[in-house]
């Protein structure tokens, strides 16, 4: 029935209200029937299945974000390796392997190895400049028990054995140096996407495919969720006492007609992006590993080159890039009106302070977007130096829109690489913005969502959240001994016990 036809009654009434079928709603969705199993929830989604935006498995990397071989989180500044943001994001993936480690235990996620398996992280450098940095980086992790097994090599022999795609074809003279560790992960977010939300079914959870969220309004001490059917236009009204925005990049104009005042200022910069990729068995075979190397000046962190080995629904495969884009989208399966519709008074600022401050983001852009696919596997030549483009497939990856964050005046906003958690003081409304290392930290972003929005029920949730993460509340970075049993605990559970030798 249409809003219209009800006069505004809601036909349904819910607890928890998920916008978005994403590794994100679907995360939450799992934490709050441990904690309140009473609570209703219900799912709505406007394409006609999970995990079909930015957590499909072909929409990003897969990488288990650690910190373990990304170098843009250990920047150089004053003539120093700052890891700190590193460590952070190692924290916070501990964060994502304890949870799901519970969920593995308690059965509401089955076989991990659907989901993640073992891929050695590796780090590369080129040149004499690359390489200091990174033996001076390797330096600073090497003795850091979050990352255990951290090796070094500058040499061209080991190069080649640990790397042979990698090292037949280049130049003799070229200084190359790695640095890798063997307990990296390959991620598939869509597979733990659908785990979840198969668990979340049989646990009583309504998910609606094929339904839009059209806006969000005031109710009371909640809110009335109004949705559209795509494909039969049948509009409905859900009450809700509380809504997470896990929309990807429609969540700020879905926060916007919310009235969350927080957003004000907020703008969106969408940024897409291609692969190319291989199933070539042979060139599969030879190589194991996911290796990052450095940005170019002025790319965004989701833009720095790496070479991957992935490993979707049971099978490997190579996959390199991004290569970046750009598209008015904020969805991959969005509208090129987007960009054009979140344009506001309050946010025109915040879109000419990064127009005005990132032109070596522009102007790389303006670079990508001219690429043909000649000169996309001249790049990947920077990586396997006797790259053949009949190997190899161009895939279109993942859209994100990247937040531009207010500033005050007269600051204009700056651009955001991360992911920002919005709420309104209530609490009764929450959504997340930006990308990396997103769907990694899940896990740790919701817990930060609970202790905002939950607050008066955290006491009482205590046992249960130390049962789902048993580091809650304490830095596994300051104690080692809890930080080497826990890590065992989950290797055993999430099977990655073996991982293959790099």
């Amino acid at each position: 029935m249409s809003p219209a036809k009800n006069a505004g009654q809601a036909v349904d009434t819910v607890d928890v209200a998920l916008i978005g079928a994403g590794v994100m709603s679907a995360t939450l969705g799992a934490m709050l029937r441990e904690l309140e199993p009473s609570w209703t929830q219900m799912i709505f989604e406007r394409l006609d299945g999970p995990a079909l935006e930015s957590s499909s498995p072909w929409n990003n990397a897969g990488t288990g974000h650690s910190a373990l071989c990304e170098l843009n989180y250990t920047p150089e500044k004053g003539g120093k390796i700052d890891v700190s943001k590193a460590m952070a994001i190692n924290e916070q993936f501990q964060v994502a392997r304890q949870f799901w480690t519970h969920q593995v235990n308690n059965g509401i996620l089955a076989d991990p190895r659907e989901f993640i398996n073992p891929v050695p992280h590796v780090s590369f450098a080129q040149g004499e400049i690359q390489v200091d940095y990174l033996k001076r980086r390797f330096d600073m992790l090497k003795d850091n028990h979050l990352f255990p097994g951290m090796e070094f090599t500058d040499d061209r022999e080991v190069f080649n054995e640990h790397l042979p795609l990698m090292g037949r074809g280049r130049s003799a003279d070229s200084k190359v140096a790695i640095s890798w560790t063997n307990i990296g992960t390959d991620v598939n977010f869509g597979a733990l996407t659908k785990q979840f939300l198969t668990a979340a079914r049989a646990a009583g959870t309504e998910i609606r495919y094929g339904n839009e969220v059209t806006t969000i309004k005031r109710d009371g001490a909640g809110w009335k969720v109004y949705t559209k059917n795509v494909h039969t236009g049948d509009t409905q009204i859900v009450n809700a006492k509380f809504v997470f925005v896990g929309a990807g990049g429609y969540a700020l104009d879905l926060l916007r007609k919310a009235g969350v005042r927080e957003v004000a200022g907020y703008a969106g910069f969408p940024v897409s992006g291609l692969w190319l990729r291989s199933t070539n068995k042979d060139l599969v075979e030879e190589h194991n590993a996911k290796v990052y190397g450095k940005a170019a000046v002025g790319a965004p962190p989701m833009s720095v080159p790496h070479l991957d080995t992935r490993v979707i629904d049971g099978e490997k495969s190579l996959l390199f890039g991004p290569y970046g884009g750009w598209s008015p989208k904020f969805l991959k399966q969005g509208s090129y009106l987007d960009l054009f519709k979140s344009i506001r008074p309050s946010n025109i600022p915040s879109y000419l302070g990064v127009a005005a401050q990132e032109f070596g983001l522009t102007k790389y852009l303006v670079q990508e977007v001219l690429k043909d696919f000649d000169d996309r596997v001249e790049a990947l030549r920077e990586y396997v130096p006797n790259a053949d483009g009949a190997d190899w497939e161009t895939v279109i990856a993942g859209q994100r829109v990247q937040v531009i964050k207010p500033a005050a005046a007269p600051r204009f906003g700056s651009l955001e690489f991360g992911t920002t958690l919005i709420n309104n003081p209530e609490g009764n409304i929450a959504g997340l913005l930006g990308a990396s290392p997103g769907a990694s930290i899940a896990p740790a972003v919701m817990l930060e969502l609970l202790e905002r929005c939950f607050g008066e029920h955290m006491i009482g949730w205590a046992d249960k959240l130390y049962e789902m993460i048993p580091s809650y509340g304490e830095k596994l970075g300051k104690n080692p001994k809890l930080f080497e049993e826990i890590w065992e605990i989950t290797q055993k559970t999430l099977q990655l016990e073996n991982a293959p030798e790099f």
